[in-house]
């Protein structure tokens, strides 16, 4: 069945009759400015597993029937549904909450219905609570079936009420401007308010560094409720020492002023927040706090990187690393006796430590622990007290994802990269480290869907060279059995579609790299093309995933003779931190030399043309980009989006994670600054930067910086532009077009020499 998907994949992908009315891509479609563009997206039919857990829900004439899927046969689907809840085990309906709603003075029955179906409803998985921001309040329920109580909570000032969260007793937080806010008791509705008398604190509420660089964008939450839901852990963060940044927005509709938004930003070197956990006793009649003791530090700066509990809620835990993140400590406290400890202590000598994953806890008390330990991630068991039983997975690998535990077989389902990092397999392994057998075959990027007894599982693949499909495998063995669905391209026939292939060459040290290259559908070894990288490179954030591609601009490039080519740098591999750790203390520098090392492979082909290669990148890889340009002669042209133009300015927690301080590693900051290195700028090549004015991730600063850098060494081919009103991404339609036009505007006149560039 491989090689029957193999040659419908080719036959797919094979050049279109002559006869056949194909059009060229315009700029116009490939940056969505046309409808009815032709699309390069593969989507098998969706099929899933039927509530049943045995059946298949497939959609045949118009209609989602139920099929078996040993025999084919079809059925009308049932009502059946696995997995779903009791009636009222979430506590009442919308129905239900309406009617509680209404026992609040000056809440009618036409606005307690709008409240009741409202969004962002936060309900106890028990159904002893439910939280529904409406309107600028909190409306909380709580209490036994047909006990319920229903509150209104107003703010106390200004600020809104965020960060919602309902513990499993009933009890409820949230967060009013930078303060923590609990009612552990719904009938008095008294809110309990907790916050340092600093003015710059924050509790139960992260700051921006700790959100954007650790517990991830966008993610402000830093309270969180035990599983029995009487105690609460929380941090508080005051940022009174932390350096203030300002950006500005130059563009306000119905005046010519600015407006200033001034936050904290603490910039490599400068202070970060300083940290306290504390643990909340709200079970009893009266609420008990208590700051979790950390002088065992002394005056080292730490960053708490994690809160959780064990399952039973007897043990909060929480991880502590220093500032650079070298080491991370486990830790854990006693909920009674407030008693703590340390069950594991994590350190790198050579690299970082990355951020531990929460434990996954077994049934009888001991856990699995993900490390890096050895320079790949792996899995460990250890005891209920933090004593290491044995390693589950080991090898030169890296482990990805847990997809499964089924602790009665004593088995897991896991994925990695021991069979390609580029490559997404699962396997299975007995617990005790024995007996494992990988699920998934051939290349690709697989994604495995198991029905009710995991006897027979779902894998949609795709790959570069490979369109979707769906397959049915055995679940034990991973044999597939039938090939249940392809996926069509609407561009096929349409248009000229290019292919990709995939390589593995070795750098100028030896190291393997993972490359891929798109070329024209009407490729021709006798002639010259230009070359275009598309790069990210930052570490351990790999630019090629194995899988299917419906990038239109890519295509579009393919058409007009560009072709692209993309690489895995070591330290962007997603090999293990033992490759990552190539870019410690060093960013840039390896990255590009392996990106080198890949243009330099491509253009050993005549049909490559190593006189006109061009690079492009946004973020990390609009660094990359620019860095290209100055400590590299292998780059004609160099768009670069977003970049961090010297690792000085940008935050403490990303940068020195991976460059340590300017105090430790001023070297390798002036070694990588593209601000240093602006006379070096590649004098038969061409520079652009753009920026948004209003970046609060990777400041304006940087790109104003390096083009001061550049005025003050009477550099002059390069240029730049700055986007009003856009922030670390252009968002807006309009300048996205102008961002394209500029771009295709450049690759024509420095590597088609469509514009007199020569």
């Amino acid at each position: 069945m491989r090689l029957a998907a193999l040659l419908f994949s080719a036959l797919l992908l094979a050049p279109a009759p002559a006869a056949a009315a194909q059009e060229a891509l315009t700029l116009e479609q490939v940056s969505g400015r046309e409808r009815g563009a032709p699309s390069f997206a593969s989507r098998a039919e969706r099929i899933r597993w039927a509530p049943d857990g045995k059946h298949l829900l497939r959609t045949i004439d118009g209609q989602e029937m139920w099929v078996d899927p040993r025999t084919g046969a079809t059925s009308e689907p049932s009502q059946v549904e696995r997995g779903r809840p009791e009636a009222g085990a979430l506590g009442p309906d919308a129905g239900g909450i309406q009617m509680l709603l209404q026992q609040i003075d000056g809440v009618d029955a036409e606005r307690a219905g709008r409240i009741a179906n409202a969004r962002g409803q936060r309900r106890a998985s028990s159904g002893l609570g439910i939280a529904i921001p409406f309107d600028g309040k909190l409306y909380l329920i709580a209490g036994e079936p047909d006990k319920e109580l229903a509150r209104e909570i107003t703010p106390a000032g200004a600020d809104r009420i965020e960060l919602v969260q309902v513990s499993e007793a009933g009890k409820f937080s949230w967060v009013e401007g930078n303060t923590l806010c609990v009612v552990s008791e719904l009938k008095s509705g008294k809110v309990h308010r907790y916050r340092s008398e600093v003015d710059d604190s924050f509790s139960g509420k992260l700051d921006w560094v700790y959100q954007e660089e650790i517990y991830g964008r966008g993610n402000f939450q830093a309270h969180w409720w035990s599983p029995d839901g009487e105690q609460l852990g929380w941090l508080e963060l005051d940022e009174s020492a932390v350096q203030e940044f300002t950006v500005v927005d130059h563009v306000e509709d119905g005046h010519f002023r600015v407006k200033p938004e001034i936050y904290n930003y603490p910039k490599v070197g400068d202070p970060n927040p300083t940290v306290k956990v504390w643990l909340g006793d709200f079970g009893g009649s009266k609420p008990k706090t208590t700051e979790l003791d950390l002088s065992d530090y002394g005056d080292e700066e730490i960053l708490v990187t994690r809160v959780g509990w064990t399952p039973e809620g007897e043990k909060m835990l929480f991880v502590v690393a220093d500032r650079i993140q070298t080491w991370a400590h486990l830790h854990w406290v006693d909920i009674k006796s407030k008693k703590q400890g340390v069950w594991i202590r994590e350190a790198q000598e050579a690299a970082w430590t990355p951020r531990p994953n929460p434990p996954r806890w077994l049934a009888d008390g001991s856990f699995l622990w993900e490390s890096h330990r050895t320079g790949y991630n792996h899995l460990y068991h250890y005891s209920a007290d933090g004593k290491l039983i044995r390693p589950v997975t080991q090898g030169e690998w890296n482990l990805n994802r847990i997809l499964s535990i089924d602790e009665e077989a004593g088995e897991m389902l896991y994925s990695s990269t021991e069979d390609g990092a580029i490559d997404t397999h699962y396997y299975r392994i007995g617990l005790d480290g024995e007996g494992k057998v990988r699920l998934t075959q051939g290349r690709g990027s697989h994604a495995l869907d198991f029905n009710g007894d995991g006897s027979l599982a779902l894998d949609r693949v795709s790959a570069l060279d490979m369109q979707e499909e769906v397959r049915l495998v055995d679940g034990r063995t991973g044999e597939v059995l039938e090939v249940l669905a392809r996926g069509e391209v609407d561009a096929v026939g349409k248009t000229e579609v290019a292919s990709w292939e995939v390589h593995e060459i070795q750098n100028r040290d030896g190291v393997p790299l993972d490359v891929a290259v798109l070329k024209p559908g009407d490729f021709d070894a006798n002639k010259s093309y230009a070359v275009w990288v598309s790069t990210y490179s930052g570490p351990n954030a790999p630019t090629i995933r194995n899988r299917w591609s419906s990038s239109s601009w890519f295509q579009f490039l393919a058409q007009n003779d560009i072709l692209v080519l993309q690489c895995n740098v070591r330290s962007a591999s997603g090999k293990g931190l033992k490759w990552t750790a190539a870019a410690y203390k060093q960013l840039g520098i390896p990255e590009l030399h392996d990106l080198e090392d890949a243009v330099d492979w491509l253009c050993a082909h005549d049909w490559a043309d190593g006189s006109r290669v061009g690079i492009t990148g946004y973020s990390y890889g609009g660094f990359m980009s620019a860095w290209a340009m100055l400590a590299s002669d292998k780059f004609r042209l160099a768009v670069a989006g977003g970049g961090v133009y010297d690792w000085r300015m940008y935050d403490t927690v990303y940068t020195e994670r991976y460059m340590q301080t300017p105090s430790t590693n001023l070297a390798g900051y002036e070694a990588t600054s593209c601000i240093a290195h602006a006379g070096d700028l590649n004098p038969n090549g061409y520079l652009y930067m753009h920026h948004g004015v209003m970046d609060d991730n990777v400041h304006l600063q940087n790109m104003m910086q390096l083009a001061f850098a550049l005025q003050q060494t009477g550099k002059t081919n390069w240029g730049m532009m700055a986007y009003p009103q856009t922030r670390h991404g252009i968002g807006n339609r309009e300048l996205r077009w102008h961002a394209r036009q500029t771009e295709w505007q450049l690759i024509q006149e420095w590597l088609l020499g469509s514009s007199g560039a020569e």
